[in-house]
């Protein structure tokens, strides 16, 4: 079983309460837009193992570090994590063929800055878009998301609110 804490669209932005909500995951995964790269660099202070994607703002040390979309697989599930890939039914051109491809069961996306965790029944896979754990865009709340990984199944996913969105 692994502990897996789930974040995007921080946007350059730390929050010290991902220490406390992260503590004790086995993996940080990032659905991209980080920003700074300090960002990857603090979340590895807290997990062994950081998996991040890069998003549309991400340059830089980031753009090098973190590729466009990530593969793998966690306890038997398949995981898929791109930070641009819509959501069931209106998936980005190509991702719908790629998860199908891929057998994927998890599949994390960001940039909307929306949380959304939304069965998907046709391809027998779950989507996870965290929303933004950071400061910039329109969400109104910040949201982080952990969940556990075990012997094939999700289980356990939590959503946390970091509050709402004040400068």
């Amino acid at each position: 079983m692994k502990r897996i804490g789930i974040l995007s669209d921080t946007h350059s932005c730390w929050d010290d309460r991902y220490i406390k909500h992260f503590e004790g995951c086995d993996e940080i995964w990032h659905a991209g837009d980080i920003g700074d790269i300090s960002v990857l660099q603090k979340l590895r202070n807290i997990s062994p193992v950081v998996r991040a994607v890069s998003g549309n703002i991400d340059h830089g040390l980031v753009r090098r570090e973190c590729p466009e979309l990530q593969l793998f697989e966690v306890e038997g599930v398949r995981v898929m994590m791109q930070h641009i890939g819509g959501y069931p039914g209106r998936y980005s051109p190509g991702v719908e063929s790629m998860l199908r491809k891929e057998h994927v069961k998890l599949f994390v996306s960001g940039h909307s800055h929306i949380l959304k965790v939304i069965p998907d029944h046709f391809l027998n896979l779950l989507h996870v878009n965290p929303g933004a754990a950071g400061y910039h865009g329109w969400q109104k709340v910040r949201t982080l998301i952990r969940l556990e990984l075990d012997c094939g199944t999700i289980k356990s996913l939590e959503v946390i609110e970091l509050g709402k969105k004040t400068l």
